[in-house]
């Protein structure tokens, strides 16, 4: 089994199109980076706003070079071995890229992290993905979630020492979704039941985090395209329950969850916006380029900030 490349035609994104901050010195805060199809198309205010928190960071994200889409809405429920060979791939550019990778979303993060299990813990799957990549897998490279580089390596101090203008005033609740925590033992990272990464971040960035206890809930995902009545029942009970823990808005991590949480509200007087929670790291650190996000929301979150005094009216 073979997996090349697209004719420059039809492949993903061309070079002019890569996401390249470099020429700084420290190779520890270099990182290649996987946008996923979502970064370039409705989840573009994460992409941009991911680049814009990274460079005010001093990290330098390359995006990997001829990457494919990691097939996260349709091949696991079709072929297994295709839904691992397709990530795997990718893992063969970046093991030969030589850095740890940089996944903002979350449905990408779980194909990869996947595979990476699958490589480390059955032979027959890693013989399979090799033959199909064409490559041997080192074990080397590792995926990582956009939340866990600026916490967990950047530090939660350099956040803190960057931040111009505190989110006092803004209430929000804080939202993994599903599949950043789970399975545990694939994503290996926080805990899948009570996650605290992103609060203290939040509640570092001046922002009033409500608590509630949803954070972790499945907002319908891909089912929304074949279930879509499903899918809305599940995003405005999570949207009910958000008003109910008193918050103004709800901060992802995920574009596939932003979306359905933004168009799958329904009965509602009042629809919620979203954030992705890069977007109120550029706002909290002062940013220039955030007013040129919030127009690419389905619901647009400036008047939410405009009455907690953060941004000036038209803006």
């Amino acid at each position: 089994m073979t997996i090349s490349a697209a004719d420059p035609q039809t492949r993903a994104h061309s070079g002019e199109q890569r996401s390249e901050h470099s020429g700084r010195s420290n190779p520890e805060m270099e990182f290649s980076y996987y946008p996923g199809c979502s970064l370039h198309s409705t989840g573009l205010e994460y992409h941009l706003s991911v680049e814009a928190v990274f460079h005010a960071l001093g990290a330098s994200l390359k995006e990997l070079d001829d990457w494919n889409c990691c097939s996260a809405a349709s091949a696991y429920s079709l072929n297994h071995a295709l839904a691992l060979v397709i990530p795997g791939r990718n893992l063969a550019i970046a093991q030969q890229a030589g850095l740890e990778v940089v996944m903002p979303c979350t449905g990408c993060f779980i194909r990869h992290k996947t595979t990476e299990y699958e490589l480390l813990h059955n032979p027959e799957a890693k013989a399979l993905i090799e033959e199909a990549a064409g490559f041997q897998y080192s074990g080397a490279v590792k995926i990582r979630p956009v939340l866990d580089i600026i916490a967990n390596q950047i530090g939660l101090e350099k956040v803190r020492s960057l931040v111009r203008m505190p989110l006092k005033g803004l209430k929000v609740v804080p939202y993994y979704g599903c599949l950043l925590v789970r399975p545990n033992r694939v994503t290996q990272f926080e805990n899948p039941e009570n996650p605290t990464l992103l609060p203290r971040l939040l509640k570092l960035l001046g922002a009033e985090v409500q608590d509630w206890s949803y954070a972790t809930d499945c907002c319908g995902g891909d089912l929304g395209l074949v279930k879509a009545g499903v899918t809305n029942k599940l995003v405005t009970n999570l949207v009910k329950h958000a008003r109910e823990a008193g918050a103004a808005a709800m901060v992802t991590m995920c574009p596939l969850c932003q979306v359905n949480l933004e168009m799958r509200q329904t009965g509602l007087a009042e629809r919620m916006p979203m954030f992705y929670f890069t977007e109120l790291m550029g706002l909290a650190f002062g940013l220039e380029e955030t007013k040129s996000w919030w127009g690419k929301h389905l619901i647009n979150p400036a008047g939410i900030l405009q009455s907690a005094g953060l941004v000036g009216k038209g803006k």
